[in-house]
């Protein structure tokens, strides 16, 4: 199993602020702009923006792990020790996402692409 680091959300309370804030700092506008989400993609990296992201219990930047079976991964995340907070969930077009706390309370998320 491979997995490579390639994606990090972050929970915001004004998602229109928040957006102009990333643009400035990456120089590229949103691929994706939602009212549930804006997406940037710069030299490989995908930095997404979450206006639920507070109320889902997010106190700060998800790392997304990108990994080639998710549910495995998952499974064994939680054998380690993990406490699942988000269960394997389809946003659209295949993409499936998970996230856990490890056993210090850090938030880690998966992400599996279709």
């Amino acid at each position: 199993m491979t997995a490579g680091l390639n994606t990090i959300v972050y929970p915001v309370k004004d998602i229109d602020r928040a957006k102009a804030l990333f643009t400035a700092l990456l120089g590229v506008e949103p691929h994706a702009d939602q009212p549930y989400y804006v997406g940037f993609k710069d030299a490989g990296q995908d930095v997404g923006l979450d206006p639920n992201g507070h109320a889902k219990g997010l106190t700060g930047p998800v790392p997304y792990w990108h990994v080639d079976d998710i549910r495995a991964r998952l499974a064994a995340l939680v054998e380690a020790g993990a406490e699942v907070l988000q269960d394997v969930q389809d946003v659209g077009g295949g993409r499936l996402i998970a996230s856990v706390k490890d056993t210090d309370g850090n938030l880690v998320g998966l992400l599996q692409d279709a």
